[in-house]
């Protein structure tokens, strides 16, 4: 019998305010990156998820590895790059479970983490540094999947030191998001606008509270649906999930706002639900399956990934994100696509872990 394989799952802890002991939060309790502000503190009356999602997460995966027979260890990623470096070179994984999305909540540091194993040449799950970098950079991404023809919301960046919000291609309503944020950081319901004073005043918040380029898109009204895929030689798509809205309230925009995501308690978290499989009829199933597949494709997506499509009401898929390295929670969207494929959450942390090995193999690790 041949020894056990070690995995190392890797992940970040958010940062705590030393002095106060509350994490970097803006509006309705959202960790900030890269802000030097901090707003009035989260209602006691909710729970931000998001801070222990990070952790569950991890526990979820650790438990579902050791259930599988590997040898695993854990360590929180935190802003000295040496213990990190240390800590590979004495533990020796054979594989790194990657989870780590930030460091010290600087979200453009993920990229750079995976170029870390990169150097030591110790094989990892999910994307690359290149694409996790590139699928950070939204306005990259947009322009990426219009060159292969595929539809993406139109879209306008506007930069800290620009004189003018908006050119005049762009009709309203529009969404105002960070141009380098992910997991709904800076999204709420008052993010769609339907006037230029409320645009401006939307850019400027996102510019002022996250101190990057704000884009601006058209909204686009209608269905939201997520695509979750899994493997590389061929990948494949999962059955899609929708988010149903129908718990909003009246006059609630329908989005996945951070709130939804994140917030336990709040309106939008209650009142936003993932049905899976979607209704939807085979033909536009397989096209929608088609347009995420060659989004994971040219974006360069490996062993797992979720691609957000906006149907409108007129039936024409947009593609709002690609997510390489999605939430894989026992209880995230990607898990309940996977379920109603026919695979428990052991065997979709087995699957991503098979996938990972054989692609570090076929590129000659061993």
């Amino acid at each position: 019998m041949g020894r056990k394989l070690r995995i190392a799952v890797l992940y970040n802890e958010p940062v705590t305010d030393t002095t106060t002991g509350w994490k970097y939060v803006s509006e309705s309790g959202q960790l900030k990156s890269g802000s030097r502000r901090r707003a009035t503190k989260p209602e006691m009356s909710t729970v931000d998820l998001s801070e222990i999602g990070v952790m569950e997460e991890m526990q979820d995966i650790k438990a579902a590895l050791d259930a599988l027979g590997y040898r695993t260890s854990v360590m929180n990623v935190d802003g000295n790059v040496f213990r990190l470096i240390d800590y590979l070179r004495s533990e020796k994984p054979d594989l790194i479970f990657n989870l780590v999305e930030c460091v010290e909540n600087e979200s453009q540091q993920e990229m750079n983490v995976a170029g870390v194993y990169e150097l030591l040449k110790i094989p990892y799950t999910g994307a690359s540094a290149l694409t996790l970098g590139t699928a950070l950079q939204k306005a990259r991404v947009k322009e990426i999947l219009s060159y292969h023809g595929i539809k993406t919301p139109r879209f306008h960046l506007v930069h800290p030191h620009d004189k003018t919000f908006v050119n005049g291609h762009l009709r309203f309503p529009m969404i105002v998001k960070p141009s380098h944020e992910d997991a709904s950081v800076g999204i709420s319901d008052r993010s769609v606008v339907y006037t230029m004073n409320d645009l401006r005043k939307r850019i400027r918040y996102i510019i002022h509270e996250f101190d990057q380029a704000a884009l601006v898109e058209e909204y686009i009204d209608g269905r939201e649906l997520n695509v979750a895929i899994l493997g590389n030689t061929p990948p494949m798509a999962l059955p899609i999930s929708e988010i149903d809205f129908s718990g909003l309230t009246d006059g609630m925009h329908k989005i996945v706002s951070y709130e939804a995501k994140w917030v336990h308690g709040t309106v939008e978290f209650e009142g936003t639900k993932g049905v899976c499989p979607a209704p939807l009829s085979s033909s536009s199933e397989a096209k929608i399956k088609a347009i995420a597949l060659t989004c994971y494709r040219v974006i360069g997506c490996r062993d797992y990934a979720r691609v957000d499509i906006r149907l409108s009401r007129e039936g024409v898929p947009y593609v709002l994100e690609v997510n390489p390295n999605p939430d894989i929670s026992d209880d995230a969207g990607f898990a309940r696509s996977a379920r109603a494929h026919g695979l428990s959450f052991h065997q979709t942390i087995a699957k991503i872990v098979e996938i990972a090995l054989e692609r570090a193999r076929a590129d000659g690790h061993h």
